[in-house]
């Protein structure tokens, strides 16, 4: 009998069933919630599409198998130890050979007065976050500045406030100790990670009580018609905030109620006390995940609730298995956000020493902790880049390979990504802590066969569950000398860029044609998107032209971006920031005349907000008509070009960097590639136009221009590196065509310019562009010429040809009418969209 069908317990069933060959055990599962086990990790991806079966694990139905028998929506209400049943809340009674506990843990609210007030809410289930949900919806309706407070800055605490910035509600976290996710990192980490969230648009209350909930004081009377249940967060330092929900977030406790009921021995702290067989003080009596006080101790993350689910199914079946000890290491990426602890994070070992690099201004924080001889790693916090987490997180108790400072250099100075790799560590290293799965089990299966990813998840469970260790397993597979398929997916055996030689040899110019000479099946969203953009590379037709418009994703489908409650933004080109008066009332003008939420970007351009899918070719029309075109902010394609004011205005200024970043803009305009590029021209070594964060950077010298390049931000920033300087104009616009034809032909998909280049190498891409070793510099050139002199504005050739236009419509069979989901409130004053999920491809559609 198990009691609870969350992960841990469906691991259990799982793992009972695959060693029990002989049907030895029939199993009952009784769940409280009307729900499957499902991703309760992952749980925050449920505000993203309000999808519950997109979070149920794999199998958790048991489909077709006669010795599980699970039945959901059965709270069990007590347990007869003597007569070995449990009863349920209907009154129903289950007989039991052996009882396993799987009860989990329930959502922490402190004693606060008012915390039972309407509004008030727990984040544990999906049932919370529809409460959330439609609290938040409530709280948009009657609050011009609705806001929403998180009780609790762990990590539940900042999932939670990211899930009400989803919301469309201004985010509090509000947090009693010194630092955020105080369990998992140190100080400075904890300094860190506040600074980056507060510059999301959280507020951070730190080192501050709640001391009640009250209803908030309202400014006016409530009409007749109206609700409030809008509350008033009083705390410790005696300020407050308004807000329209409230979430509590400060941590779990054990469900033991019913082994406390049961008279079982509970734990100091609470939980079912277990040995480290996980049995209790009851022998026929198991306890497993969050509910089980191991030798006194209750682990509350996935990797160890996962081992002691193994333990019970093996000494179920006779095995004498134990819990080792657990591994809590944890790394996540909250609101964007890389963050990463191991080991002995917090430096608890005596005279242990620790290696710090803590980079304010590149905003991240690493540290090791070493033994007192500074020769094995014990542990390690990482906030902003936790890229090297996979190589050090198994290394905790083994002796270091080298110098410490490298294993948290940055990356391309001698560091863990540049240099140590997986090769370094012994075949005891845990290289999936949430299944217990050592290097040595990765490489036997290697060995057996297994040559590639999916291969190894289905052999050794690698990788199955929180699957931060996925990209090792790829590296083990590079380690061991097994060849891994480059194939750009299961349609198409070829790398994007032999496809991209494929189209340019060919002269193929449909997907079909593609398709059925080089390819296999119908395709899919990885190559029909890759294949458009390889398309639009390699010739100047419009890309909504005939089976090309099918191809495209959702943004390249509508020419515009589109937003989170799926509306769409409208982006006029202003090269190089260059903007006239007539230009600027235009655009002023159109945002007055279609109500839209106008935002000056860092690309130096504005941005309309809030568009309607069938408002977007008038918009466009009277764009078209003021002598401006399409920005392109919606392709993977150039972006931008920014400026400083250079030599005309600045007396700093060595170069006309205006006009330089104008001629820029308007040769590499509509230019497809693998990823967006941006580009940046400053007018002196001052780098007012952050040139170094861009994929090209321009910076003025006395003698000409330095040309920087593989610059730009993505989940890992790196600043641009220089290829080539004291350029003069023609030498740099044509080194600038080479580096950029080069990229577009041999970069992978959706491979941005930084990692192209460090995988290529700075001083091999310098000879093929700067020294021509390839002999391919007038092929670049040429296929430069030819983009320029075939260029045209994409908005321009919808308006002029019917067919494009007729997709710009919300409804098919009522072209008139608007979508009625597209809805907006206001957040401080300004207007903000109502999300509904992360929107997708959102196809033409009929009216109801």
């Amino acid at each position: 009998m198990v009691v609870g069908h969350g992960m841990v317990g469906h691991r259990f069933v799982e793992a009972l069933r695959a060693r029990d060959d002989a049907g030895a055990w029939r199993i009952t599962v009784l769940a409280e919630e009307t729900d499957a086990a499902y991703d309760r990790v992952g749980l925050t991806g449920y505000t993203e599409h309000w999808d519950r079966a997109l979070l149920a694990l794999a199998g958790n139905d048991y489909a077709g198998d006669d010795l599980v028998d699970l039945r959901l929506g059965q709270r069990v209400t007590s347990i007869d130890r003597a007569a070995r049943t449990v009863k349920t809340a209907d009154g129903t009674a289950f007989a039991y050979d052996a009882l396993v506990l799987a009860t989990g843990s329930y959502a922490f609210v402190p004693p606060v007065p008012g915390r039972d007030l309407p509004a008030c809410h727990v984040y544990r289930t999906f049932d919370d976050l529809d409460a959330i949900r439609a609290d938040a919806a409530r709280a948009r309706e009657t609050s011009r500045a609705p806001v929403g407070v998180v009780i609790g800055g762990g990590l539940l605490g900042l999932e939670a406030a990211n899930a009400l910035r989803w919301f469309g509600l201004t985010a509090h976290v509000v947090e009693r100790s010194p630092r955020l996710m105080s369990q998992q990192l140190d100080d400075a980490g904890g300094a860190l990670l506040s600074r980056m969230i507060a510059d999301l648009g959280i507020e951070v209350h730190l080192d501050v009580s709640t001391d009640a909930i009250t209803p908030a004081q309202r400014n006016r009377p409530l009409r007749r018609s109206e609700e409030d249940d809008s509350l008033r967060v009083i705390l410790g330092d005696g300020s407050f905030i308004d807000a329209g929900v409230v979430v509590f977030a400060a941590g779990v406790r054990p469900r033991d109620e019913l082994a406390r009921d049961a008279g079982l021995a509970i734990a100091e702290r609470g939980g079912v006390l277990t040995d480290l067989g996980c049995a209790t003080s009851d022998p026929s009596i198991y306890a497993v995940g969050e509910v089980a006080a191991i030798e006194g101790r209750c682990y509350g993350l996935v990797g160890p609730g996962y081992t002691s689910a193994e333990v019970v199914a093996d000494r179920l079946l006779g095995g004498a298995a134990e819990f080792p000890e657990a591994d809590m290491s944890t790394k996540l990426k909250l609101l964007g956000v890389d963050v990463a602890s191991f080991g002995d994070a917090m430096g608890r070992t005596p005279d242990c020493l620790e290696v710090v690099v803590n980079d304010a201004v590149n905003q991240t924080y690493a540290k090791l902790v070493l033994s007192d001889d500074a020769k094995t790693l014990l542990g390690g916090v990482l906030v902003g880049d936790a890229s090297a987490y996979g190589v050090l997180r198994p290394m905790v108790g083994e002796q270091l390979p080298g110098d410490p400072m490298a294993l948290i250099a940055p990356a391309g100075s001698g560091g863990a990504e540049g240099g140590l790799g997986v090769g370094a560590l012994p075949a005891a290293a845990q290289i999936c802590s949430c299944n217990n799965v050592t290097k040595g089990d990765v490489t036997d299966a290697i060995a057996g066969g297994c040559c590639d990813v999916p291969g190894l998840k289905a052999c050794t469970k690698a990788g199955t569950s929180c699957g931060s260790c996925v990209p090792l397993l790829k590296q083990l597979l590079e380690a061991e000398g097994v060849e891994q398929s480059k194939a750009l997916c299961e349609h198409f055996s070829h790398s994007r860029a032999e496809l991209f030689e494929i189209v340019s040899a060919t002269e193929i110019r449909t997907f079909s044609g593609l398709l059925e000479r080089f390819g296999t099946g119908k395709g899919c969203d990885i190559c029909k998107p890759t294949v458009a953009s390889i398309l639009a590379s390699t010739s100047s037709e419009h890309i909504l032209d005939g089976e090309q418009a099918a191809l495209q994703d959702s943004n390249d489908h509508f020419l515009a971006n589109i937003q989170r409650n799926g509306s769409y933004s409208v982006v006029p080109r202003v090269p190089g920031g260059d903007i006239t008066p007539e230009q600027l009332i235009l655009i002023g003008e159109i945002a007055r005349d279609f109500d839209l939420y106008t935002k000056i970007t860092g690309g130096q351009r504005i941005d309309l907000f809030g568009a309607r899918v069938e408002q977007l070719p008038e918009i466009w029309r009277r764009l078209v008509e003021g002598g401006m075109e399409s920005g392109h902010a919606y392709g993977k394609a150039l972006r931008t070009v920014k400026s400083c004011v250079g030599s005309d205005w600045c007396r700093y200024g060595q170069q006309d960097s205006v006009q330089m970043a104008i001629n820029l803009e308007l040769r590499y305009r509509g230019l497809r590639a693998p990823h967006k590029i941006k580009m940046g021209v400053s007018g002196c070594a001052r780098e007012c136009a952050e040139a170094r964060g861009k994929d090209v950077g321009v910076i003025a010298t006395e003698h000409g221009w330095n040309l920087y390049v593989g610059g730009n931000g993505g989940m890992t920033p790196k600043h641009a590196q220089l290829l080539a300087g004291d350029l003069d104009d023609e030498t740099l616009i044509r080194y600038i065509d080479r580096f950029l034809m080069f990229y577009i032909r041999t970069a992978d998909r959706l491979q941005r310019t930084a990692p192209w280049v460090e995988q290529l190498g700075l001083d091999h891409l310098r000879e093929v562009v700067c020294d021509d070793s390839l002999g391919l510099a007038s092929e670049f050139e040429a296929a430069m010429a030819r983009h320029v002199e075939g260029y045209s504005c994409e908005w321009k050739g919808v308006l002029e040809d019917p067919d494009k236009l007729s997709r710009f419509v919300s409804f098919v069979n009522a072209p008139d009418v608007p979508d009625p989901t597209v809805t907006f409130t206001e957040n401080a004053g300004r207007k903000v969209p109502v999300p509904i999920g992360m929107p997708s491809i959102r196809p033409l559609q009929e009216t109801p």
